[in-house]
């Protein structure tokens, strides 16, 4: 039995300790494919303001210059501490030692540097505090922010994880993406030249793709040297621009028989050093309209555990 490489195995080794990522979503984070700067109404899967009024609240900040000045920088230390501490508190008592600050939710680089140097510092700051992992898309990153976290990784763990999706621009292009894959890898490729750990999202089940399209993005993501690789199913939620092709019947999700054997001949494509993040997600409440068996993430990793024990892995 061959043990899959988990993040969770990779920091363990390397910091003899056990360490947890811990997500932080700050107020006033949005993304260029919802503010209209590349594209309006954000990805088809995406939740946001076209859909959402709430969202539209606070989605101009960061898009002037003196946004250090603006109170909501203020908010979002406080929402650092606030959430850092709280979950930071929680995993201590379940024997973790260390943390990683993950900057999960719209896009985190997606901000002035000085304003990034910021948010970031204060999280580097927070109590055992050993990293960052910074969710983002590849269209929303600088020569300048690469060569600051580069700096940043030569004393902490530094992670920065690319929205890949697939790597066929008519898909890109149909999920309303803002950007093409050329774009995607040339970032990617930027960040590995400056010694940075890239983990690069892969979508299964987008609109218009089959099984061998899927595993052609999993093959270039690697060529593209991503050190670590999220792969999970599309699913419908409420207020998408998604919600309403499946409506009228023009998406159909991926069956969960078809997602496990995508994800099967994955594995044989990703190197045996490869740092696996995620084998699937989903989302357990309301606004999950399909596929129904995205509603327990438990029961979609027992059954991705046992076909994978099947083929001699273990996750």
């Amino acid at each position: 039995m061959r043990d899959i490489i988990t993040f969770g195995k990779y920091l363990k080794k390397k910091y003899k300790k056990r360490v947890k990522k811990i997500p932080l979503g700050l107020s006033g984070f949005t993304c260029p494919n919802i503010d209209g700067r590349v594209a309006k109404g954000g990805c088809t899967f995406c939740e946001n303001e076209s859909f959402s009024p709430n969202l539209a609240k606070t989605k101009k900040f960061f898009l002037s210059p003196d946004s250090l000045d603006n109170p909501l920088l203020e908010r979002q230390l406080q929402e650092i501490e606030a959430q850092y501490g709280a979950t930071a508190g929680y995993y201590q008592e379940r024997g973790y030692e260390k943390f990683l600050a993950y900057f999960q939710a719209f896009t985190n680089t997606y901000a002035p540097l000085d304003t990034l140097q910021k948010l970031y510092s204060h999280a580097l700051a927070q109590p055992e505090c050993i990293g960052l992992s910074i969710g983002t898309r590849s269209d929303s990153v600088s020569e300048e922010i690469l060569d600051y976290l580069a700096d940043l990784s030569k004393e902490y763990e530094i992670w920065i994880e690319y929205g890949i999706q697939s790597v066929f621009d008519e898909t890109l292009e149909r999920i309303n993406r803002g950007h093409d894959s050329k774009n995607v890898q040339e970032w990617i490729e930027k960040s590995k030249k400056r010694g940075l750990n890239v983990c690069g999202h892969v979508i299964f089940g987008l609109p218009g793709e089959d099984r061998s399209m899927m595993l052609h993005t999993v093959k270039k993501s690697v060529e593209w040297g991503i050190d670590s690789i999220k792969i999970h199913p599309l699913y419908v939620v409420r207020n998408t621009a998604l919600a309403i092709e499946y409506h009228k019947g023009r998406f159909t999700p991926i069956t969960q028989e078809e997602y496990i054997a995508t994800l099967l001949e994955a594995f044989e494509i990703l190197p045996r050093d490869m740092i696996v993040q995620r084998v699937t997600a989903g989302i357990g409440d309301s606004t999950l309209l399909a596929p129904s068996w995205c509603a327990d993430k438990n029961d979609q990793l027992r059954a991705i555990r046992a076909a994978l024990a099947a083929r001699g892995l273990r996750y």
